[in-house]
């Protein structure tokens, strides 16, 4: 990555060769009209540059012979091999990264996202063993033309990986009961739940609270309902994704908003409860005054 960033800097860093160099891809009809800057700030902009180097890596080389310098890494196979395995992994990163950014997503959904792509890293080393590239377009693309990988290398990369993912968050993968407790709390076992976070609740009230509506239909319905609605945005959501719609993706429910409005629709639901059990008692409660006096007005005989 510290010699991707060399050469771009390199190339853009002077107005003169920045313009030479968008003159050279616009003779040539590249797909792309310019290279792209590194911003340490952003770590997406890691992956997208990598991907627009390696796109005008023939390009690149070209300029840089015109202005007599040269890289030995540029014409080195396992060099290029690597930065071909970034380009794809990098990708892949982003799409996570992407994934976990921006508002109105649940803890839970966070965990889940990390925990698919340590599945994901699995099918990749898989792939990377058989060779068959399926999930890496640039490293195949680079086979092709230099019909040599390492794959041993590139497969143990992988695995290192996926190990640093499931040391780092090894923490939140122990706690995924309490993270999924607000969408799914009549389904969790109260004794599995780490509690110490939520200062002011107490467990065994907690636990008695669970029990008692755990089988009562409104209370039930409500979180399937809660379920239901968060199944249909991630749906929604996957789809608009794929059609490249994203400001729609915008404007659909939050899961966070979701999660927050039953649970507070809650106690007003308990105190409408509440309201309702003694309106029916009024309604059953006998007249004490009035039998008593329907009592006396009665004759003796």
């Amino acid at each position: 990555m510290d010699l991707v960033i060399q050469i771009v800097n390199k190339i853009m860093a002077k107005g003169l060769n920045h313009r030479q160099f968008c003159s050279l891809l616009d003779e040539v009809d590249s797909a792309y009209s310019d290279l792209l800057l590194h911003n340490k700030v952003r770590w997406l902009s890691r992956g997208e540059v990598l991907k627009r180097f390696a796109a005008c890596l023939d390009h690149v080389k070209t300029f840089l012979e015109s202005k007599g310098l040269t890289y030995p890494e540029l014409e080195h196979p396992d060099w290029l091999e690597k930065l071909h395995f970034m380009v794809d992994m990098t990708g892949h990163l982003n799409m996570l990264n992407k994934s976990l950014q921006g508002k109105g997503s649940t803890a839970l959904q966070m965990l889940e996202d990390v925990l698919a792509f340590e599945r994901k890293m699995t099918v990749f080393a898989r792939d990377v063993q058989k060779g068959t590239f399926s999930h890496f377009p640039s490293l195949r693309e680079f086979k092709e033309a230099h019909n040599h990988i390492n794959c041993e290398y590139l497969q143990r990369a992988i695995i290192e990986m996926q190990a640093a993912f499931g040391q780092r968050f090894s923490e939140f993968r122990k706690e995924k009961n309490t993270l999924s407790f607000p969408v799914t709390p009549l389904d969790i076992d109260p004794s599995m739940l780490n509690m110490s976070p939520f200062t002011g609740v107490s467990l065994p009230d907690l636990e008695i609270e669970l029990a008692d509506i755990a089988d009562k239909e409104l209370w039930v319905s409500k979180f399937k309902r809660l379920t239901a609605d968060l199944e249909d945005v991630a749906r929604q959501k996957a789809i608009l994704a794929r059609e490249h719609k994203w400001s729609d993706m915008e404007i659909l429910p939050k899961p966070d908003k979701l999660v927050f409005e039953t649970w507070n629709a809650i106690p007003d639901t308990y105190m409408n409860m509440k309201n309702l059990q003694s309106c029916v008692k009024i309604k059953v409660s006998p007249d004490i005054e009035k039998l008593s006096s329907d009592v006396q007005k009665q004759k003796s005989h």
